[in-house]
């Protein structure tokens, strides 16, 4: 039976990316970064793509790499913070696969994402104002499909695998 795929859900600098990279390995499986996907098939960056294409483009983009990661067995994804915005994306990450929502405060976005020019939506002076409507806003749907929720803030990197490799069965 083929392995089921993990996905790492929740908002900007929740450690998606890292927690992803650590636990693909642990488990000998592929990891992917739907962000780095758009990007590398994009040819561009993702703030390019939002000064071009605007959110709506970028969204679309991203709705169909998590289609087409979600057709895919035995990977662990690391989804884009907005990703859980639209309802095809919850769709199809809920029903393919261990949802994991990594929970982490803004006062901690705040600081891993402090230097990061990578982030369309936080190059403005209000960053933290910005992060607690993104959290108001997605928290219910991160929370709606999570298999696990895992505060990310209160736990070293090892323990969030852990967890989640034991919720998962894995």
């Amino acid at each position: 039976m083929p392995l089921r795929n993990i996905y790492l859900i929740g908002p900007m600098g929740a450690g998606k990316s890292t927690i992803g990279r650590m636990l693909a390995k642990e488990l000998a499986c592929p990891f992917l970064d739907s962000d780095h996907i758009i990007e590398e098939r994009s040819g561009a960056d993702i703030p390019w793509i939002f000064d071009v294409e605007g959110e709506q483009g970028f969204r679309d983009r991203e709705s169909q790499v998590i289609k087409e990661v979600c057709t895919q067995s035995g990977v662990v994804l690391a989804t884009g913070g907005g990703a859980v915005g639209r309802a095809e994306n919850r769709r199809h990450l809920s029903t393919h696969g261990f949802v994991v929502y990594l929970r982490t405060p803004v006062a901690i976005q705040l600081q891993r994402t402090e230097k990061d020019k990578r982030r369309p939506l936080l190059q403005r002076p209000d960053r933290e104002l910005v992060l607690n409507r993104l959290l108001q806003e997605r928290d219910p749907l991160y929370r709606a499909i999570a298999d696990l929720i895992l505060d990310t803030a209160a736990m070293s990197p090892r323990q969030v695998i852990r967890s989640i490799i034991q919720a998962a069965g894995k």
